[in-house]
Formats: structure tokens, sequence, C-alpha cells
């Protein structure tokens, strides 16, 4: 069923282009928005268009921000020998929000996926390889075989080395103002990588992810670890499954 007014109809169809949205939530949409002061409607709009112009992708970590570099690779106040590794933007943002890591990011935008034809070149591998030795050269990648790494992580052996007990430079340190210290850009290149952390989801593609970094990265000598998996705070082991308990297990630590 078609609304009687064109416009009406018009910006049901654009609700319905957006994830998630059906018609039925679309029309919700549309009837609110015909409810709401012209003004906020306005605000909406230009914050629409200023996404579209004004939002770019930082040129060191690839991060969604408003100018480049970000506040975070600009920062004079972050630990610029450590690198977190995160497959999207979205995650870095989880990571900051527990005021723990004080380092730099790397956003590889996806992971390896062969079944959704999404290979290593497909991802920004390469410029990590790059930022952690710069003298790192495309053709050695070529000695890392995606699917190898793919056959590795659903046969279980795609870990990168096992997490030590040294605390990460930076770790536990209370947040400030990233905006503060913008003269910083640049320094993150000059800076010794001191340990790359992959922060990719625990599933076989975020694995096969690491797992290809990791190879990558070995011959460069800079250590690689990767976030702890296992029981989440308040779980129940009754109701966890096999895989989460053997993680949990494995990663276990002293009291």
């Amino acid at each position: 069923m078609q609304f009687t007014s064109e416009s009406v109809e018009a910006l049901v169809e654009q609700f319905t282009k957006l994830p998630t949205i059906g018609r039925k939530t679309a029309q919700r949409l549309v009837n609110f928005v015909l409810k709401m002061p012209r003004e906020e409607v306005e605000e909406i709009a230009r914050a629409l268009i200023a996404v579209k112009d004004q939002v770019q992708r930082c040129s060191t970590c690839f991060v969604v921000a408003d100018r480049d570099p970000c506040p975070i690779c600009s920062s004079e106040k972050r630990d610029r020998s450590t690198i977190c590794v995160v497959e999207e933007s979205s995650d870095l943002l989880a990571i900051e929000r527990t005021g723990e890591y004080r380092g730099l990011y790397h956003v590889l935008g996806g992971v390896i996926s062969p079944l959704d034809g999404v290979g290593p070149d497909d991802l920004r591998i390469r410029e990590l390889a790059r930022r952690v030795d710069p003298s790192f050269a495309d053709s050695e990648a070529a000695n890392v075989s995606a699917a190898d790494a793919r056959e590795a992580a659903e046969s279980g052996e795609a870990g990168p080395p096992e997490v030590g007990d040294e605390p990460h430079a930076g770790d536990g340190a209370p947040a400030p103002d990233d905006a503060d210290g913008a003269d910083g850009a640049g320094e993150d290149e000059e800076a010794e990588v001191e340990e790359v952390i992959l922060a990719v989801n625990p599933n076989v593609e975020g694995d096969t992810t690491a797992y290809y970094i990791s190879q990558l990265l070995e011959p460069m000598g800079v250590p690689v670890t990767r976030i702890a998996r296992g029981l989440p705070i308040g779980g129940d082991l009754e109701y966890a499954d096999e895989a989460t308990l053997s993680r949990a297990l494995e990663g276990r630590g002293a009291v």
C-alpha cells in the first residue's frame, strides 16, 4: 500500500534502504518525522550531509574522523609503542570506552573470509606491516597464504604467540582528552613498535586473520599478542559452550 503523498512515499523508500529497516518500520519513522518540529528535521538533514562532506578516514590508522590525522594518532599522550588491530571503527570505540588502553590503533576494514571473497589484499594488512616496519615490501606478503591461514584456523592451530605476563605499556592509565597535543601528528611513524595487539572477533574468520597477520609480522621480530578469550563476567559455566570453556582453560592465569 502506498501513501497518497508522493513525498511521504519517497521518504519511506529511502528509509527502507537502511539495514534492518523494513517497510513497516520505515512508515513508522516517516510518521514520526511528520510530527517533528521543522527545526529538528533540519538538524537531522544537516547531520546527514555533514557525515558525507566532513567525515574521512585517518591516513594512519584508517578510523573514521573529522580530520586527518585523527585525534588518537595526533595525540602526544598516546603510547606509540603499541598498536591495537581491530576490524572496524566501532570496535575501536568499544575498546576506548574501557579507558584501559592508551596505545594506537589500526582498522583493518574487515576480516579474511574466502567464502565471501575477502582476501588479505582487500584489507589494510600491508599498511599495518608498513607501520611496524617501514621497509616492508609488498612481495613479502606473498610468502603467507590466505588459504593456509584458513586451514590452520579451522584446525585450531591459528593462534599467535601467547600473551605474556608482562604489563603492556600504557595500560591502566586514565583516559585524558586526546584532542590535546595535536602537534604529535606523525610521531607514531618515528617511534619503534614494540607490540601488536590483535583485537579481532573469536571466530573462524577472526582466527584466520590473526594467523595471517602473526605470520606476516613474525620476521619483523615484533611480539604479536591477542586479547584473551573465555567466559564473560557474570557468565554461568553450566551454559557455556565447549569452545568457550576450552579457550578459558587455555588462557587461565594466576589468582
